[in-house]
């Protein structure tokens, strides 16, 4: 069983990211708070410049605080291990469903303020590479659901694995989201937990009728030929 009680957050300084827009990874946002800065003509107004270059909702965003200290490559390593999805997909998928409009998502403000909405960022990215990462994001997700459901689906598992399997992803999934600052209550999550175990239930005894085989009762193991059209 996974261990998502692992946390890769460390205290190494951060490392490039390796897919932004192609600039430096170290200076890519320091040099945009260097030049207002120079601009602005003296030391003391430097946090001033600053500030007022990152939009307000950018400066409170605290999604991704707890990854403080975190480098790259020990979150995608992390993700690598227990998911399809990449460092970069995860957080500009988080950021892609956070900084949406009426009119679409904000990939500009996303990719422009990188560095400072997602920690383990060290580039800025263009809205072209914003897009790119969450379109890869949302197809390993489809595939990844994909192959689970004809795994789920095709028999090769009893009740009991699909149990044990759902435990395992799901407290991966709950840790994700802990990371990203949702507060998941015990009992909401027990709940949970229960009402995804009588889906998986529920869709093993639908594949089964729809294979046309037996079906073995998964409380008191009587089996039973499926319901006959």
């Amino acid at each position: 069983m996974t261990d998502p009680s692992r946390s890769p957050v460390d205290d190494e300084p951060a490392s490039t990211d390796g897919a932004g827009t192609g600039s430096d990874a170290e200076t890519g946002a320091a040099d945009r708070r260097d030049s207002t800065a120079d601009a602005s003509g003296g030391a003391d107004t430097d946090d001033v410049g600053a500030d007022t270059d990152v939009p307000p909702d950018v400066r409170t965003y605290e999604r991704f605080t707890k990854m403080d200290g975190a480098r790259y490559e020990r979150v995608n390593e992390f993700l690598r291990d227990r998911t399809y999805i990449t460092a970069r997909e995860w957080a500009i998928a988080r950021l892609c469903a956070d900084f949406r409009t009426e009119t679409g998502v904000e990939m500009t403000k996303i990719g422009d303020n990188l560095p400072e909405l997602v920690p383990f960022m060290t580039d800025t990215y263009t809205p072209q590479a914003v897009n790119q990462a969450r379109y890869a994001f949302e197809e390993k997700v489809t595939k990844a659901g994909a192959t689970f459901l004809y795994g789920a689906m095709s028999g090769f598992f009893t009740a009991e694995d699909l149990d044990e399997m759902m435990y395992e992803v799901t407290e991966v999934a709950k840790f994700l989201l802990e990371v990203e600052g949702v507060d998941l209550a015990v009992a909401e999550e027990l709940d949970a937990e229960d009402r995804i175990s009588e889906v998986m239930r529920e869709v093993r005894a639908s594949s089964a009728d729809l294979r046309g085989e037996e079906v073995r009762c998964p409380e008191c193991g009587h089996v039973h030929e499926p319901t006959e059209e």
